[in-house]
């Protein structure tokens, strides 16, 4: 073995190391929904954002919260209303007066100058607040009045949906949900979790992570392992493999012929952009990691279809009177996407 394949394997054993400690931090206070954790660590390695969809009370905030606290990250919860207004969020502008009279502008950061960022129900904000947070999860970086200001690496957005309250709120563009690396949704919780949610959310004490890294170096620590996410090797067949999956999303089935793949072709009226391919690749370079290999393969992509693609379609009337949703779909187009395999 030589010296540089010795480095690589002991990154890769850190990495998984990290990852089971945050896990398992954050699994002292979350209870259940094992795989929706698994999903939010691989976006926040992967360096991509999260939206959350799940009805009031399944543990939303306490997920985001108990993850900035495992990861020793500054952690900001901004609850997202129809009178919320873009400054609210990326900061201000005030005047200063100094002693000798003198006046000047000073920015005031707004909650988006955290780690980790809750934007609790995002769909209740006007389409202008969302287009600044749009800003900073495109760009890491806010505008105000001209002047550009930097977010702070790593940042991460967790976004909530509650799917069950539609009234006073606004549809997220298409933009907008491209910019989310997952979609992830809640779902309640079984008896026996139940009843260690009751047991320990009434106890004399609550459980608390602990931090894994040391807050003061917390940020690099992370920002190093999202740089070894982006160094796992993908070979040349998985990316066809993953090029392919996604222009049968749009509905391409036969570049020789030009057909459609009638399924898609009568439930989706547009498919996935590249994002939902970059999304693909990055899940999968975090599960290579985990699964102790420093290239990706085809288990590796598959296994994030749904969460990386299932909001990049925008489905048609049509699949909305036959009762047919974008996982139907994702299912049907893994499973075409198969003849793309070498």
């Amino acid at each position: 073995m030589t010296t540089d394949a010795r480095i690589a394997t002991d990154a890769i054993g850190d990495f998984r190391e990290a990852f089971a400690a945050v896990r398992r931090e954050v699994g002292k206070v979350v209870i259940g929904h094992e795989r929706v954790l698994d999903l939010i660590l691989t976006a926040f390695f992967a360096g991509g954002h999260v939206l959350i969809e799940g009805v009031p009370g399944l543990g939303k905030t306490l997920i985001v919260r108990s993850l900035a606290q495992a990861l020793g990250l500054s952690f900001n919860r901004v609850q997202f209303t129809v009178d919320l207004m873009p400054a609210d969020i990326t900061g201000t502008r005030i005047i200063n007066e100094h002693a000798d009279g003198r006046r000047e502008y000073v920015f005031v950061p707004g909650p988006l100058f955290a780690h980790v960022v809750l934007a609790d129900e995002i769909n209740r904000a006007t389409p202008k607040t969302q287009s600044a947070l749009l800003e900073a999860m495109a760009e890491h970086q806010v505008t105000l009045a001209g002047t550009t200001h930097a977010l702070a690496p790593p940042f991460f957005v967790l976004a909530t949906l509650n799917p069950i309250e539609m009234e006073g709120t606004y549809q997220l563009p298409e933009a907008e949900l491209d910019r989310f690396l997952f979609k992830v949704r809640l779902a309640s919780p079984s008896q026996e979790e139940l009843e260690r949610i009751l047991a320990t959310t009434t106890a004399a004490e609550m459980p608390t992570p602990e931090p894994v890294f040391d807050p003061e170096i917390a940020p690099a620590r992370v920002e190093s392992l999202q740089r070894l996410v982006r160094q796992v090797l993908v070979a040349p067949h998985i990316e066809r493999y993953v090029a392919g999956m996604i222009r049968l999303t749009a509905g391409a089935d036969d570049d020789a012929t030009g057909e459609l793949d009638p399924e898609v072709a009568r439930h989706v009226t547009y498919g996935a952009s590249p994002r939902g391919g970059q999304a693909l690749l990055l899940g999968a370079k975090v599960a290579a990691l985990l699964g102790e290999r420093p290239h990706v393969t085809y288990e590796d992509v598959d296994q994030f279809a749904t969460a990386a693609l299932g909001h990049r379609l925008v489905m048609s009337f049509a699949a909305g009177a036959a009762g047919v949703n974008a996982e139907r779909v994702v299912e049907h187009v893994l499973h075409a996407a198969r003849r793309f395999r070498t």
